[in-house]
């Protein structure tokens, strides 16, 4: 079980660090498919999500501070989406308690598999040329040389980044599956900095509603313990990654993992 568990969350902090996920869509799933297959000790839904929510911290912990050194996050946004993340996680980790195990399987499959989809459309994001009119703007320097616009209406952002806190509360996956392609596809973010901001965002989101699944009891710490140093090393080796592969290929490795993860929810939660 310990080798299992070092294993899982070295492969979320790996994958999660990698695209900005945080995570928790390998320890959810994970967590509530080993323990039907009696592998550790089976777990509620409500304590998979509040197990992974507390190891997420870590995780992007981790992450945001390997990205720092090489100065791809953007602080301030970071910060702004934070003050819709936050209190959006808070109602998702509330709601979180009225969900069974199928109904949260099947929600969450499908949710997944949305999300994938939503993949689809960050090449043709990072591309446009066309340039919109935001209240806040940014510039960023990429590694060839180019200068990249991006910005945001911080209302529009706030609200986003509430839905985006909502389903992650609810699902423990961080948020980082949404904001990942809101920030590409709305707002325009170079992919490698909306990779490193969301990771600030899990890290300060997952804190939140963490806190709330500790008060209900929603925490299985043995997990937790088994969990951390796997999901530490493996948020290193995931953002390691991210500045050495494509970004197709990225892209494509998490809409693979997406998909997988959530046609086996799917199975779960109507069988």
């Amino acid at each position: 079980m310990y080798a299992l568990l070092l294993l899982v969350g070295f492969l979320a902090g790996t994958i999660g660090s990698l695209v900005g996920l945080g995570g928790g869509v390998i320890i959810v799933p994970s967590l509530l498919f080993l323990g039907v297959a009696h592998l550790v000790p089976e777990v509620s839904p409500q304590v998979a999500v509040g197990t992974s929510l507390v190891v997420i911290i870590f995780n992007g912990l981790s992450s945001t501070l390997s990205y720092m050194k090489d100065k791809m996050v953007d602080y301030r946004s970071g910060l702004l989406f934070f003050i819709g993340s936050g209190p959006g996680a808070m109602l998702g980790a509330w709601v979180n308690q009225s969900l069974s195990l199928s109904h949260f399987s099947l929600y969450f499959g499908l949710f997944l598999i949305g999300v994938s989809f939503l993949f689809l459309f960050t090449k043709k994001a990072t591309t446009q040329s066309k340039q919109k009119h935001f209240r806040v703007t940014r510039t960023y320097i990429t590694n060839e040389g180019d200068t990249v616009t991006y910005g945001y209406h911080p209302m529009t952002a706030i609200a986003i980044s509430f839905m985006v806190g909502f389903f992650g509360g609810i699902f423990g996956i961080g948020g980082g599956s949404l904001m990942v392609p809101a920030m590409i596809l709305l707002f325009f973010f170079p992919p490698h900095v909306a990779v490193a901001t969301s990771m600030l965002i899990v890290f300060l989101s997952s804190l939140v509603s963490s806190v709330t699944h500790m008060v209900m009891g929603n925490v299985q710490w043995l997990f937790v313990l088994l969990l951390v140093p796997g999901v530490w090393f493996g948020a290193k080796t995931g953002a390691w990654l991210n500045k050495r592969l494509k970004g197709n290929t990225v892209v494509f490795i998490l809409r693979m993992v997406l998909i997988l993860l959530g046609v086996r929810l799917v199975i779960q939660g109507i069988s």
